[in-house]
């Protein structure tokens, strides 16, 4: 049991919290072991690389606030120095931390933090230490000076660097080519960052192509609803139809019109022949698809190999 901070002076105060720190670095040992075999994301998000990654329109204080402790996901300079729970992952942080724990256990009221906030989460600029003994005192709320951020894209404390980029691809990609308005039942989503230039290549071409056949130049709207109606859901509806995105554990439709329409393109190049959507997926279909990344140029191959049959 341990002793009343109250009955024993000073010195039994730098025990307890001394211990304190010492059972919150071991449980971030623990939790990042854990956390290693769930494949569960652990660190604090850094807010200097969301920032970049975020469509940011503006910022604007608005004042004293209590933050929920669990809405506190990232860190301005801080992130590398407590986990994903703000444990202490480093016993360099343990005067800081133990004198803030010190405070805690005398009853001393410590100044508010300050954070920003992007959408309903929060990134600490000044007091990680102040949050680090909140949590692990199990305290639901600190007071926080607030400066909040204007974002289009959702972030949550399930976020990674790779989601952010990813998110704000797809609300680049949806202002650019007004989808969701134009067709409110179309669902266009990459599982990948990286990718969306590649559909908007795709609509850029089509509506090339478009203005060759009708001799005129084609409205972008159009070539949208053109591309997405006929080019697009062809290969998607083949793809259901043969049940193919069960071979392939986290990936989208639209992953899968890319990988096949891309080689398409291809091979229509090379072999001078048309491939209708549902051939390209059945190979696919015929695969064993549970490693697409590392299997995907042999599946290619073969489909190359069975044009070149049907040409001769």
């Amino acid at each position: 049991m341990r002793d009343d901070p109250n009955a024993s002076g000073p010195s039994s105060i730098d025990r307890l919290a001394k211990e304190d720190f010492e059972h919150a670095l071991n449980k971030a040992f623990w939790r990042s072991i854990a956390s290693w075999f769930r494949r569960e994301k652990n660190d604090l998000i850094p807010f200097d690389e969301v920032r970049q990654r975020l469509p940011l329109r503006g910022q604007h204080y608005i004042g004293l606030r209590q933050v929920p402790l669990d809405r506190v996901i990232g860190s301005v300079g801080r992130y590398r120095d407590f986990d994903r729970a703000f444990l202490p992952k480093r016993q360099q942080t343990g005067e800081r931390w133990m004198s803030i724990d010190r405070a805690y256990l005398q009853d001393v009221v410590l100044p508010p933090i300050e954070v920003y906030k992007l959408g309903d989460f929060y990134f600490v600029k000044d007091g990680n230490h102040r949050v680090s003994v909140a949590r692990e005192r199990r305290q639901a709320f600190i007071d926080a000076y607030v400066i909040e951020f204007d974002l289009t894209v959702p972030v949550d404390e399930k976020t990674d660097i790779d989601e952010l980029i990813r998110l704000q691809e797809h609300a680049e990609f949806l202002a650019q080519t007004r989808l969701d308005q134009l067709l409110p039942e179309a669902r266009v989503e990459l599982s990948l960052p990286g990718q969306y230039e590649k559909l908007l290549e795709h609509i850029k071409v089509h509506r090339w192509f478009m203005g060759i056949e009708q001799q005129h130049e084609v409205p972008y709207d159009e070539a949208v609803v053109s591309w997405y109606q006929n080019v697009y859901m062809p290969l998607v509806r083949a793809i259901r139809q043969l049940n193919i995105l069960k071979q392939f554990p986290g990936r989208t439709e639209t992953d899968l019109y890319l990988w096949v329409i891309e080689h398409l393109w291809y091979l229509r190049d090379q072999y001078g022949q048309e491939i209708p959507p549902e051939v390209a997926a059945a190979h696919f279909a015929g695969e064993n698809a549970a490693r697409p990344l590392r299997r995907v140029m042999d599946v290619l191959r073969r489909l190359g190999r069975a044009v070149r049959s049907n040409h001769k």
